[in-house]
């Protein structure tokens, strides 16, 4: 049976794809999973970060599950409705208001790549490796799963992922800006660990609002007067009196997300 399985521990939660016997490639129960997790962990605002990542050691997730696109994406109405899942699953994550990590080992190809894009860091095993070989397949990628590797990576590296169907290696995925950090396979779980530990000692406020104006300053327009009059909102919180008090007395800060 296929799942997203949602785990809590403490303030950080964890999202696993889980499609035993199929490399966990994704398919529409799947998506429409992730939405309502996603819902539920952007809702939260005890959370600090977010880890995304599949289950076992040999795949993130190898893409769609391309059994179910026989019966459930035949016609036109049922395409549309499937991408349509899919896009919402992808931009359900790229709008979580807490760090999102995806933690990558094996496979991270296809709609595995589009999730793993989507999120603010990726972090991965050297033995990992990306792409998106759907040329091979006859169909191409969806316009709104497309936007967020575009964003990511630019339009030369995504034509050159799309137009080959190439799979790369992790130290080329870092190359072209695919991934955040590159891994010895039995190093990764640490570095997640650490690098989530890194994020949850930090101001939960700051980290939204860090996601948030970098957003806004990619749409390329100048600042209003109220956005630059909103970027001190930070003035108003308990947390940023806490950060400059634990500052001053040379203590470690308790952020309390107010």
């Amino acid at each position: 049976m296929s799942t997203v399985d949602l785990a809590l521990d403490g303030n950080i939660a964890t999202l696993t794809l889980n499609n035993p016997g199929k490399l966990n490639a994704i398919d529409l129960a799947m998506w429409q999973q992730m939405i309502v997790h996603l819902r539920a962990i952007s809702a939260n605002p005890a959370l600090r970060c977010l880890v995304i990542r599949g289950a076992g050691d040999e795949a993130f997730a190898a893409g769609g599950d391309l059994e179910e696109f026989v019966t459930g994406r035949a016609t036109l109405e049922q395409a549309l409705h499937y991408h349509g899942q899919v896009a919402e699953a992808l931009n359900a994550i790229a709008d979580c208001p807490h760090p999102t990590l995806a933690m990558i080992r094996g496979a991270c190809i296809g709609g595995g790549l589009e999730i793993a894009g989507a999120c603010d860091l990726r972090l991965c095993a050297e033995s990992s490796r990306f792409g998106a070989p759907i040329n091979r397949l006859g169909f191409s990628m969806y316009p709104g799963e497309m936007e967020g590797l575009l964003r990511l990576v630019g339009a030369a590296v995504l034509k050159e992922i799309l137009l080959e169907g190439r799979i790369l290696g992790a130290r080329e995925a870092y190359e072209k800006g695919l991934v955040t950090r590159v891994l010895p396979d039995e190093q990764l779980a640490g570095e997640v660990a650490a690098t989530v530990a890194r994020i949850a000692a930090g101001a939960p406020l700051v980290a939204s609002w860090h996601k948030q104006w970098i957003r806004r300053l990619q749409q390329g327009t100048p600042l209003s007067e109220a956005d630059k009059a909103s970027a001190f909102a930070f003035l108003d919180t308990e947390d940023y009196r806490e950060g400059l008090a634990a500052f001053l007395e040379k203590r470690k800060p308790v952020f309390q997300g107010r």
